[in-house]
């Protein structure tokens, strides 16, 4: 992040928003930098990739399935825009710590134990690291004494839209993008991947929300896309994983997805159309659903 931070100091804090007296490297302007780079930035990242997604890749089709809420886009976005704020509070600590130079990120390939093959390795590291912390983390929070405290409200959306994909409770947003911030605290890591690693997670975290079920014939049973993880807020217990299947199959929480079996939510709608139900099945949920959440944003 102190790579953020330094062109932010170069061209707009220290010519234009910080006094002279007030050094770069101190505690305080750091803090304060990183608070309103962090919130910025996933503003940018969650707006900008999910309205790119929801654009050009979602199928608008969805939201004339039965469990698409009513106003549930603007819903989404605006539970995620409530809660970004508040993540970002735990979020700045860990980037503070990196910025003062307690992590193991290093700025030249040189720099890497491995060189150039260190870049690749710690790239495929940081993505089965990350995907395993992030299924313990995800299921706990599946656990009937805390699901309802944290992470109830990411379900309310059956099937979600590229918006969702960041429209979670503070406390299960920080939670599940813990493993990526602890990381480059314990395995050596350079800047720049580190940035284009959080990039991809972003883009990676919307697309597994965007309804698009394509995947690569032999890559079914190992990366865990949108088609499995929309099966995880259909039915609950299956497809904790984030990028691939490897922990739900041993952890015995692995669904082969609905929609590449014919029963996903596009068969659904297209057996109610035939029998001239869907748009009677879509008033009546999206009704029904949209009221109890209007009563629980109340």
């Amino acid at each position: 992040m102190d790579l953020v931070l330094n062109v932010a100091d170069s061209y707009v804090l220290s010519p234009y928003v910080y006094p002279a007296s007030w050094p770069e490297d101190g505690a305080l302007r750091q803090i304060l930098s990183l608070l309103v780079l962090t919130n910025l930035g996933a503003a940018v990242l969650y707006l900008g990739l999910g309205a790119a997604n929801y654009f050009l890749i979602f199928d608008h089709k969805l939201m004339k399935h039965p469990q698409f809420l009513e106003n549930q886009v603007q819903r989404e976005i605006k539970y995620a825009m409530s809660s970004l704020p508040l993540i970002s509070i735990p979020t700045v600590a860990l980037f503070f710590a990196e910025v003062r130079g307690y992590s193991k990120l290093y700025n030249n390939v040189e720099d890497s134990p491995l060189g150039w093959p260190g870049l690749f390795l710690s790239m495929i590291s940081f993505l089965l690291f990350t995907d395993m912390c992030i299924y313990w983390i995800h299921r706990i929070l599946h656990h009937k004494l805390i699901y309802k405290l944290f992470h109830k409200p990411h379900h309310l959306w059956k099937i979600p839209s590229p918006f969702a994909s960041h429209a979670f409770h503070p406390v299960d947003g920080f939670m599940q993008g813990l493993p990526y911030h602890v990381y480059p605290f314990l395995f050596p890591l350079h800047k720049v991947l580190y940035l284009a690693l959080y990039v991809f997670v972003n883009v990676w975290t919307i697309s597994i929300h965007d309804g698009d079920y394509r995947v690569p014939g032999a890559l079914t049973g190992a990366i865990n896309g949108s088609a499995h993880h929309t099966d995880h807020h259909l039915f609950f217990d299956y497809n904790y994983g984030q990028y691939f299947t490897l922990w739900d199959r041993l952890g015995g929480s692995y669904r082969h997805p609905s929609a590449l079996l014919g029963k996903g939510p596009h068969d659904l709608m297209r057996k109610l159309q035939a029998e001239g139900k869907l748009g009677e099945a879509e008033g009546k949920v999206n009704g029904d659903a949209g009221r109890r959440v209007a009563r629980k944003e109340e």
